[in-house]
């Protein structure tokens, strides 16, 4: 067995980090792209610094690591299976240096948790070493982590859609975003589909987010019926894009920009500029190609940052409007959380359509 690499020491923005196990494979040779290896992954991270550090700092983050590397076989540790190859870590690791801070979040469970929330490029090197692939930031800043900053929109293809049908319906959103006052701002997730994220004023709830994402959601299904679905249970939502109002449910994350993503491209949740979006496809993203892209281009994601100008922030009233109209004037409530969520005042049940024997049968 070949003997391991000696530990190396990277720079990162005036601090030494160090990495181990320099020449482990994060991910195998696929596709005719040569392996990657960790000392690799985190010169990728170094190497886009500015804006892996803008989309992380001050929020308190999950950490998706890969100790192992990523490998077509590999799985994910889930709540019923914990021996996964992979897992979320929502608290700070043992033996983290002093430089890593955190912030404590509230669960939806009550229980709480310090999480890192990196203030410096060295915590995102130092969590690369620990075998990060993928950031989850919160859409809060850790000197009030009840304060939503940043509104997520998650098209997410359903079976039988895919990058381009999300494409197609990302212009339509960032047209009734714009009738909202709100400017919004496209990513690859890295897979399938897009992310839309929208600077705010920091003054707005979960609650109020969440509730807004839904507006807009029903707002582009009313628009796109045969294109946009705003249902919760995937037996009704077709062939359709989903637009994810839970990922503004809290402690519900969505993958950073510049994060890489677990798969056997190694793509990375790129920033787009609008004009691009119908022209581009997640494959064209990935640890090999992007930094090359983020020295050109600059940060297209610099307005979501927590330290950013606070004339770029926006306002969630009107969204809130249209909420309240769509109680008002379509019965339209609140819909469904994720199940592990406590029952909310004003939720629907959480039965399966297919399931609930007191649904009328047509």
């Amino acid at each position: 067995m070949a003997k391991a690499a000696p530990a190396v020491e990277l720079d990162a923005d005036g601090r030494a980090v160090r990495v181990s196990s320099p020449d482990r494979e994060v991910f195998p040779a696929l596709g005719g792209r040569p392996a990657i290896i960790k000392r690799e992954l985190v010169e990728y991270f170094l190497s886009v610094g500015d804006g892996i550090l803008g989309a992380l700092l001050h929020r308190p983050t999950t950490l998706e690591r890969w100790p192992k590397g990523w490998w077509p076989e590999a799985v994910m540790a889930t709540r019923a299976d914990n021996r996964g190859d992979a897992f979320y870590q929502k608290r700070l690791p043992q033996g983290a240096p002093d430089y890593v801070e955190t912030a404590t979040i509230a669960f939806p469970s009550g229980r709480t948790a310090d999480e890192v929330a990196p203030t410096e490029l060295a915590v995102v090197a130092w969590a690369a070493n620990l075998g990060t692939l993928t950031f989850h930031p919160w859409p809060v800043r850790r000197d009030d982590v009840e304060a939503v900053d940043q509104l997520r929109i998650d098209l997410d293809p359903q079976p039988g859609t895919d990058f381009d049908d999300a494409a197609a319906v990302a212009p339509q959103l960032r047209e009734l975003l714009v009738e909202l006052g709100l400017t919004g701002y496209p990513k690859t997730s890295g897979g399938r589909g897009i992310h839309v994220f929208v600077p705010l004023a920091p003054r707005w709830s979960f609650q109020q987010a969440r509730r807004a994402t839904i507006a807009i959601g029903r707002e582009l299904e009313r628009r796109f019926p045969d294109r946009v679905t705003t249902k919760w249970w995937k037996e009704e939502r077709g062939e359709r894009i989903f637009v994810d109002y839970n990922q503004m449910a809290r402690d519900r994350t969505i993958a950073s920009a510049y994060s890489v993503r677990a798969n056997k491209r190694a793509t990375v949740s790129t920033p787009l500029e609008w004009d691009e979006v119908g022209e581009v496809h997640p494959d064209d993203f990935d640890v090999t190609t992007v930094p090359a892209r983020f020295s050109e281009r600059g940060d297209l994601f610099a307005a979501l940052r927590a330290d950013r100008d606070p004339a770029l922030d926006c306002s969630l009233d009107a969204a809130l409007a249209l909420a309240r109209r769509d109680e008002e004037e379509h019965g339209l409530g609140d819909l469904p959380y994720p199940p592990e969520y406590p029952k909310q005042p004003g939720e629907p049940k959480r039965v399966q359509p297919s399931r609930d024997r007191d649904r009328p049968r047509t």
